[in-house]
This record gives C-alpha cells, structure tokens and sequence, in this order.
C-alpha cells in the first residue's frame, strides 16, 4: 500500500512540478531561431476563423488592417464556418482593401472552414487567428522572421489576457507557468501544442491537414513528422479577454480536453518513442500524465486513508488533504473566499482536475467535438 501512495502521489505531482524539473535539467538552448538574419519579406496569408461573428468581425479586420506589414505581402482570408448571421455580408464590405471571404455551407467545424482558407491562400507562410484575438503591432513582423532559419516550421505566440479597460491581467501564475514549459519544451525539441488563438506555420506544413484534429496540436505534429520544429515566440503576444463566466470558463476547459483526447486516440502513435522520439515523451509527460492526474488525486486520497488507520505520518498527509479540499469548498462557496491569495489557485487546481475529469467521462461515452463555439469574452 505504501508503494502504492508513492506512485500515485508522484503521478499527481509530475505533469507540474517533476516534468519541468526534467526539462530544466535536459534543455539545450536553441541559439538558431532565435538569432534572425538578414530578413527578407515573405508572402503571408492571415486566416481569421469565424462562426456568426457580426457583432466583434468589424473591429477584427479594423485590428488586422492596422497590422504593421507591408500589404502587398499579406493577403486576409475570413473562413466562415456556416455562419447564419450578417457576418458575411460585413465582411464583403472589406473585399476592395483585400479581405476575402470563403464559406463553408455546411457547418464541420473550425478546422475544415481553416483547410477550406489554407486551399485559397497564396501566402508561403500561414496566419492562423481567431476574432477575439487582438494581434498586436508589429507582431506578424516579428513572428515571421524566426522562419528565416530553415528548422522552424511553425511558430507559437504567447497568451495575454486583457480586463475590459484594456490592461493586461494575464499574468497569472498559471498562464506563465504554461508559457515557461513552452519555451523549455522548444529549447529540448519542439512545442507539444501551439497557441489555437494566434500561431503560424509554413504552407507545406498544412499540407496534411486533419479537419477531425485540433489545428495547434496537428501542425506541431506536422511539423515533428516533416523533421522541423514548433517554437515559442516570447516576443509575440496574442492578446485576448479572459472569460468572466465561470460556467462559460469551465465548459471552455472541458472543450479543450475533450478535443485533446480525440486528437491523441486518433494520432496514437505519437505515443510511440521509437517513431517519434523525444517528442513523444513531451506528449506523454505535458498531456497523458496532466490528464490523468484526477485519478492520481483520488487514489492518493483513498490509499492515505487506509495507511492513517496504522500510522501518524500518512494520518498527517491525510488530513493535509482534507484541509485543502475543504479550503477549496469554501472557495466554491463563496465568491470572495474563492478570489483570496491562499485560495485562487487550489481552487483552480481542483477545478480544472474536475473539468478533465468531464471531460474524460464524455470521451469514454462515446460524446466528440468537432464542431466549435468561440467562447464570448
């Protein structure tokens, strides 16, 4: 039983804390990319993926117009997944300053409207954005320039959130904590996943596009599978609000895991370290490990228990427990306990472990998302 709590416990605790300790130990920096050489403007096509969005699509191509990089080498897709409100006919409003529409009739998901654009552009490197994204001035320059160095193929921005008055409120202990893996998994291979909000990548990259697969996940497979990397770009932000709704935020979680998991059951064999090397074990320690976590939580729970009954020191670990899930009750409970220093973050521990453990029960009975509904900021 003992050695059972012990696996279990460094199950809970490895996705966050021994899996970065690993990559500190192993990670190389890469001094290529992130040196850029003479630059030579490339042709860019800027894919902006949309479903009914008349109310926030005028002051995205208001933002992407304003971008600053030379116009004759960026070329505007709207890729409108079925749309049924006026967003086409606002977006037909830009067709003279060069915005173009493609439509997709028939609703398949965010993916398939993005491979329907990817068929049209012309563009030797692809922008992939979504509405609520705001891309800063300046960033598409900078985002483009790390593919002067042959290797990349594909380039991840970092995520900001912005409060309604426009400040930047994204940096929370967890959004860095993500954004830092991200740089170190660059550092020792390749991204595991992109940023689905704002990233770029090489045209031929898409070329095996899966519409059944979340986008930043298959290009950074795409990318592993044609020998280039996936990188982290600490100089491009994508800035966007942070939802307020916490019913809204946790089905956004549940979203996000689910399609995860569709994506590793249909491209398993990622998980094969003889295929894919160091990137599968990236796949296994970033995503399988963090998945399973709500089993290793339950089961460390359970087998304390059990070891409290004849021991004081497993008792003590016990009742640990029992202390930060009640802390996190109380948080559940109230709104201002929840919001407190001591509180905020293992509540969103617990809550996040609860939504994958959603979103896994949803897996296994058969639910799949291929269809998606961009989260109201």
């Amino acid at each position: 039983m003992e050695f059972i709590f012990w696996a279990v416990f460094i199950g809970t605790i490895y996705s966050y804390f021994i899996y970065p300790v690993i990559l500190l130990l192993v990670r190389k920096r890469r001094a290529s990319y992130r040196t850029h050489h003479e630059h030579n403007t490339k042709n860019v096509t800027l894919i902006i993926t949309v479903h009914n969005e008349e109310a926030r699509i005028t002051q995205k191509i208001d933002n992407t117009l304003a971008i600053n990089y030379p116009l004759s080498h960026l070329e505007i897709i709207i890729a409108s997944d079925a749309s049924t409100d006026k967003t086409h006919e606002i977006v037909s409003r830009y067709e003279s300053e060069g915005v173009h529409l493609v439509c997709v009739d028939e609703r398949k998901g965010k993916e398939y409207a993005q491979w329907k654009a990817i068929n049209e552009a012309t563009g030797d490197i692809l922008i992939f954005s979504d509405v609520a994204t705001d891309i800063p001035n300046g960033a598409i320059t900078k985002m483009v320039r790390y593919f002067d160095d042959p290797a990349v193929g594909a380039v991840s921005s970092e995520d900001r959130f912005i409060s309604d008055d426009g400040k930047v409120v994204g940096e929370g202990l967890y959004v860095r904590y993500e954004m830092w893996l991200r740089r170190m998994e660059t550092d020792i291979c390749s991204l595991v996943g992109l940023s689905g909000s704002f990233f770029a990548a090489r045209k031929d990259i898409c070329d095996e596009w899966d519409a059944d697969v979340p986008s930043d996940f298959n290009t950074a497979l795409n990318c592993v599978k044609k020998g280039n990397i996936a990188v982290s770009a600490a100089d491009v932000y994508g800035y966007y609000k942070d939802v307020k709704d916490n019913k809204k935020e946790f089905q956004r979680k549940v979203r996000t895991v689910l399609r995860g998991i569709s994506a590793i059951a249909k491209k398993v064999e990622v998980l094969n370290p003889l295929k894919y090397g160091i990137f599968s074990f990236l796949v296994w320690s970033h995503k399988i490990m963090r998945w399973l976590v709500p089993l290793f939580m339950i089961l460390t729970l359970s087998v304390s228990a059990i070891l409290a009954v004849d021991s004081a020191f497993y008792a003590i670990i016990f009742g640990l427990q029992i202390v930060f899930y009640s802390l996190v009750f109380a948080g559940f409970l109230s709104e201002s306990i929840r919001n407190s220093t001591f509180i905020k973050i293992p509540f969103f521990f617990v809550e996040s472990n609860i939504a994958i453990s959603y979103a896994i029960f949803l897996f296994l009975t058969g639910k799949r998302m291929t269809t998606w509904q961009p989260s109201k900021r």
